[in-house]
Protein backbone atom coordinates (compact mmCIF):
# COMPACT_ATOMS: atom_id res chain seq x y z
CA UNK A 1 0.00 0.00 0.00
CA UNK A 2 1.68 3.41 -0.75
CA UNK A 3 2.35 5.90 1.83
CA UNK A 4 0.39 9.34 1.61
CA UNK A 5 2.13 12.80 1.24
CA UNK A 6 1.11 13.17 5.13
CA UNK A 7 2.91 9.91 6.10
CA UNK A 8 6.10 10.95 3.74
CA UNK A 9 6.22 14.71 5.19
CA UNK A 10 6.49 12.82 9.17
CA UNK A 11 8.61 10.51 8.14
CA UNK A 12 10.80 13.24 6.63
CA UNK A 13 10.81 15.51 9.25
CA UNK A 14 11.85 13.13 11.93
CA UNK A 15 14.84 12.47 9.75
CA UNK A 16 15.63 15.91 9.78
CA UNK A 17 15.39 16.43 13.58
CA UNK A 18 17.60 13.63 14.05
CA UNK A 19 19.99 14.77 11.41
CA UNK A 20 20.06 18.20 13.25
CA UNK A 21 20.31 16.62 17.09
CA UNK A 22 23.61 14.58 15.68
CA UNK A 23 25.26 17.09 14.94
CA UNK A 24 24.23 19.39 17.66
CA UNK A 25 21.37 21.85 16.12
CA UNK A 26 17.96 23.13 17.16
CA UNK A 27 15.71 21.31 14.30
CA UNK A 28 13.50 24.63 14.29
CA UNK A 29 16.12 26.49 12.77
CA UNK A 30 15.56 23.89 9.15
CA UNK A 31 12.83 24.40 7.14
CA UNK A 32 11.50 21.61 4.69
CA UNK A 33 10.84 22.66 0.99
CA UNK A 34 8.03 20.74 -0.46
CA UNK A 35 9.69 20.83 -4.38
CA UNK A 36 6.19 20.58 -6.36
CA UNK A 37 7.39 20.14 -9.94
CA UNK A 38 4.89 18.27 -11.82
CA UNK A 39 2.61 17.79 -8.80
CA UNK A 40 -0.95 18.87 -9.13
CA UNK A 41 -2.66 21.76 -6.86
CA UNK A 42 -4.73 18.67 -4.99
CA UNK A 43 -1.45 17.11 -3.64
CA UNK A 44 0.24 20.29 -2.99
CA UNK A 45 -2.64 20.72 -0.70
CA UNK A 46 -2.07 17.56 1.08
CA UNK A 47 1.43 18.95 2.00
CA UNK A 48 -0.15 21.77 3.30
CA UNK A 49 -2.51 20.25 5.17
CA UNK A 50 0.50 18.23 7.02
CA UNK A 51 2.30 21.24 7.75
CA UNK A 52 4.52 22.58 4.63
CA UNK A 53 4.85 26.29 4.87
CA UNK A 54 7.50 26.41 2.13
CA UNK A 55 7.06 25.29 -1.78
CA UNK A 56 9.36 25.10 -4.72
CA UNK A 57 8.70 25.79 -8.11
CA UNK A 58 11.62 25.00 -11.16
CA UNK A 59 9.26 26.63 -14.03
CA UNK A 60 7.38 29.91 -14.56
CA UNK A 61 5.08 28.83 -16.71
CA UNK A 62 4.34 26.06 -14.27
CA UNK A 63 3.80 28.27 -11.15
CA UNK A 64 2.00 30.83 -13.24
CA UNK A 65 -1.01 28.22 -13.30
CA UNK A 66 -0.14 26.75 -10.21
CA UNK A 67 0.39 29.57 -7.64
CA UNK A 68 -3.38 30.91 -8.35
CA UNK A 69 -4.93 27.68 -7.32
CA UNK A 70 -3.25 26.65 -4.56
CA UNK A 71 -2.62 30.59 -3.14
CA UNK A 72 -0.44 32.63 -1.49
CA UNK A 73 -1.20 31.55 2.12
CA UNK A 74 2.08 29.58 1.66
CA UNK A 75 5.66 31.03 1.06
CA UNK A 76 6.90 30.20 -2.92
CA UNK A 77 10.18 29.52 -3.81
CA UNK A 78 11.69 30.07 -7.37
CA UNK A 79 14.39 27.50 -7.41
CA UNK A 80 14.58 26.65 -11.16
CA UNK A 81 16.96 28.62 -13.92
CA UNK A 82 16.21 32.23 -14.20
CA UNK A 83 15.43 34.15 -17.24
CA UNK A 84 15.48 37.60 -17.91
CA UNK A 85 12.71 37.87 -20.15
CA UNK A 86 10.56 35.92 -17.23
CA UNK A 87 11.88 38.00 -14.32
CA UNK A 88 8.44 40.49 -14.84
CA UNK A 89 6.42 37.38 -13.62
CA UNK A 90 9.05 35.90 -11.33
CA UNK A 91 8.89 39.29 -9.02
CA UNK A 92 4.47 39.00 -9.00
CA UNK A 93 4.56 35.10 -8.34
CA UNK A 94 7.67 34.29 -5.97
CA UNK A 95 8.18 35.19 -2.17
CA UNK A 96 12.01 33.94 -2.04
CA UNK A 97 14.40 33.10 -5.38
CA UNK A 98 17.03 30.60 -4.62
CA UNK A 99 18.69 30.75 -8.20
CA UNK A 100 20.68 34.12 -8.93
CA UNK A 101 23.72 33.61 -10.23
CA UNK A 102 24.47 36.60 -12.40
CA UNK A 103 24.26 40.26 -11.71
CA UNK A 104 22.44 41.13 -15.22
CA UNK A 105 19.45 39.14 -13.14
CA UNK A 106 19.88 40.76 -10.67
CA UNK A 107 19.86 43.83 -11.60
CA UNK A 108 16.65 43.40 -13.74
CA UNK A 109 14.78 41.53 -10.44
CA UNK A 110 15.51 44.60 -8.99
CA UNK A 111 13.98 46.89 -11.35
CA UNK A 112 10.96 44.83 -11.64
CA UNK A 113 10.47 44.39 -7.86
CA UNK A 114 10.70 48.39 -7.33
CA UNK A 115 7.80 48.81 -9.90
CA UNK A 116 5.75 46.40 -7.85
CA UNK A 117 6.86 48.02 -4.43
CA UNK A 118 8.35 44.48 -3.47
CA UNK A 119 11.47 43.59 -1.54
CA UNK A 120 12.33 40.31 -2.66
CA UNK A 121 14.48 37.51 -0.60
CA UNK A 122 17.31 36.03 -2.45
CA UNK A 123 20.11 33.82 -2.31
CA UNK A 124 23.19 33.04 -4.55
CA UNK A 125 23.43 29.87 -6.26
CA UNK A 126 26.92 28.59 -6.43
CA UNK A 127 28.41 26.23 -8.87
CA UNK A 128 30.63 24.45 -5.97
CA UNK A 129 31.20 21.03 -8.28
CA UNK A 130 32.50 23.44 -10.92
CA UNK A 131 30.25 21.22 -13.00
CA UNK A 132 29.71 23.01 -16.59
CA UNK A 133 25.71 21.03 -16.99
CA UNK A 134 24.83 23.38 -13.78
CA UNK A 135 23.81 26.50 -13.13
CA UNK A 136 25.62 28.43 -10.00
CA UNK A 137 28.37 31.14 -9.93
CA UNK A 138 32.22 30.28 -9.54
CA UNK A 139 32.88 30.63 -5.68
CA UNK A 140 35.69 32.51 -6.54
CA UNK A 141 33.11 35.02 -7.65
CA UNK A 142 30.89 35.46 -4.85
CA UNK A 143 31.73 37.12 -2.29
CA UNK A 144 32.02 40.79 -5.14
CA UNK A 145 28.31 39.42 -6.75
CA UNK A 146 27.21 39.53 -3.04
CA UNK A 147 28.57 43.13 -2.65
CA UNK A 148 26.87 44.38 -5.47
CA UNK A 149 23.00 42.77 -5.05
CA UNK A 150 24.40 44.49 -1.89
CA UNK A 151 23.50 47.96 -2.98
CA UNK A 152 20.10 46.99 -4.61
CA UNK A 153 17.45 48.38 -3.02
CA UNK A 154 14.52 46.08 -3.88
CA UNK A 155 16.99 42.70 -3.22
CA UNK A 156 16.95 41.30 0.45
CA UNK A 157 20.10 38.66 0.25
CA UNK A 158 19.52 36.21 2.50
CA UNK A 159 22.55 33.50 1.41
CA UNK A 160 23.42 31.19 -0.31
CA UNK A 161 22.04 28.06 -2.54
CA UNK A 162 23.64 25.02 -3.86
CA UNK A 163 23.32 21.25 -5.78
CA UNK A 164 26.22 18.93 -5.69
CA UNK A 165 26.98 16.22 -8.09
CA UNK A 166 24.23 13.26 -7.72
CA UNK A 167 25.62 10.45 -6.19
CA UNK A 168 24.49 6.98 -4.99
CA UNK A 169 26.07 7.98 -1.63
CA UNK A 170 25.25 10.58 0.18
CA UNK A 171 28.52 10.91 1.71
CA UNK A 172 29.89 12.12 -1.45
CA UNK A 173 28.08 15.21 -1.42
CA UNK A 174 29.43 16.30 2.30
CA UNK A 175 32.47 18.04 0.89
CA UNK A 176 30.15 20.17 -1.72
CA UNK A 177 27.85 21.07 1.62
CA UNK A 178 30.99 22.14 3.23
CA UNK A 179 32.56 24.10 1.41
CA UNK A 180 29.48 26.11 0.55
CA UNK A 181 28.85 26.41 4.83
CA UNK A 182 32.46 28.07 4.63
CA UNK A 183 32.07 30.22 2.04
CA UNK A 184 28.65 31.65 3.95
CA UNK A 185 30.84 32.19 6.59
CA UNK A 186 33.79 33.43 4.88
CA UNK A 187 31.09 36.12 3.55
CA UNK A 188 29.18 36.94 6.71
CA UNK A 189 32.43 37.33 8.07
CA UNK A 190 32.75 40.49 5.89
CA UNK A 191 29.80 41.89 7.83
CA UNK A 192 28.46 43.72 4.38
CA UNK A 193 25.80 46.25 4.80
CA UNK A 194 22.12 45.06 4.19
CA UNK A 195 23.54 41.30 3.59
CA UNK A 196 22.38 38.41 5.40
CA UNK A 197 24.09 35.08 5.20
CA UNK A 198 21.37 33.26 7.59
CA UNK A 199 20.23 30.54 4.68
CA UNK A 200 21.86 27.53 3.31
CA UNK A 201 19.69 26.35 0.83
CA UNK A 202 21.42 22.63 0.34
CA UNK A 203 19.99 18.92 0.29
CA UNK A 204 17.36 16.87 -1.74
CA UNK A 205 15.60 13.69 -1.18
CA UNK A 206 18.94 11.69 -1.49
CA UNK A 207 21.02 13.49 0.12
CA UNK A 208 19.12 16.19 2.73
CA UNK A 209 20.26 14.63 6.00
CA UNK A 210 23.94 15.13 5.24
CA UNK A 211 22.92 18.88 4.48
CA UNK A 212 21.30 19.46 7.65
CA UNK A 213 24.26 17.92 9.56
CA UNK A 214 26.65 20.23 7.52
CA UNK A 215 24.60 23.65 7.98
CA UNK A 216 21.52 23.53 5.56
CA UNK A 217 18.65 25.81 7.09
CA UNK A 218 16.43 24.88 4.10
CA UNK A 219 16.23 21.51 2.66
CA UNK A 220 14.18 20.87 -1.22
CA UNK A 221 12.95 17.60 -1.21
CA UNK A 222 10.02 16.67 -3.98
CA UNK A 223 10.44 13.23 -4.83
CA UNK A 224 10.61 11.80 -0.90
CA UNK A 225 7.40 14.00 -0.40
CA UNK A 226 5.19 13.18 -3.14
CA UNK A 227 6.86 9.59 -5.26
CA UNK A 228 8.88 9.44 -8.43
CA UNK A 229 8.02 11.72 -11.29
CA UNK A 230 5.74 10.68 -14.48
Amino acid sequence: MSRTVAENIADITQRIQAAAIRSGRDPQGIRLMAVCKTVSPERIRQAIDAGVTCLGENYVQEAREKIPAVGHGVEWHMIGHLQTNKAKYVVQLFDWIHSLDRIEHALELDKRAGRHNRVLKVLVEVNVSGESSKNGANPSHVPALVRQISALPNLSLQGLMTMPPYVDDPELARPYFIALRRLRDEIAAAHIPGVSMAELSMGMTNDFEIAVEEGATIVRVGRAIFGDRP
